[in-house]
């Protein structure tokens, strides 16, 4: 998809390496790096409050 401004791929350690996105239409994408092709897109809102979760510790459950 063309229109998407991918920023630089995020690595943690002994991680797959994401990248984040948006268009010029407020929409939201992350993907794996070297797969951006294949996303998950939503809101920006929504992408801010997932990042701002995540942060908060509230996803450490999941790891």
């Amino acid at each position: 998809m063309t229109g998407i401004n991918w920023e630089d791929p995020f690595c943690g350690e002994g991680n797959n390496c994401f990248r984040i996105g948006t268009d010029p239409d407020g929409n939201a994408y992350i993907a794996i790096a070297g797969q951006e092709d294949h996303y998950l897109t939503d809101t920006r809102e929504a992408l801010r409050t997932l990042i701002h979760d995540i942060k908060a510790g509230k996803a450490d459950h999941l790891l």
